[in-house]
């Protein structure tokens, strides 16, 4: 059985909640690492995920990290989610709200 390993940095923008980690995550890069392991006796290569880890920083110890096994979709919640806290808090959407809600109010 042949296994691969993925490492991808991601960044959260907000402090986060992962489901799986009992604490909040600050804003930061993360560096995500994703096993899988190759679908034999096929007639091409294709390859199923088997693990997906994220480095944190370890509770009590400066400087130090720990490695969490994480879901993938729980994962692509958390991103989700912080995209959608940088949407709400971006300036130029809040602008836009505002003068959508002027128009509304005046229409009526």
């Amino acid at each position: 059985m042949t296994i691969r390993s993925r490492r991808e940095t991601i960044t959260f923008r907000h402090p986060v909640h992962i489901r799986g980690i009992a604490r909040e995550l600050p804003a930061g890069a993360y560096e995500v690492v994703t096993d899988e392991e190759m679908i034999e006796g096929l007639s091409f290569a294709s390859w199923r995920r088997i693990a997906t880890m994220i480095n944190v920083p370890s509770e009590g110890v400066q400087g130090a990290t720990e490695m969490l096994s994480i879901g993938s979709v729980d994962l692509a919640d958390a991103q989700a989610s912080d995209a959608q806290a940088a949407d709400l808090h971006s300036p130029d959407l809040q602008s836009a709200d505002l003068k959508s809600a002027k128009a509304s109010v005046a229409h009526d």
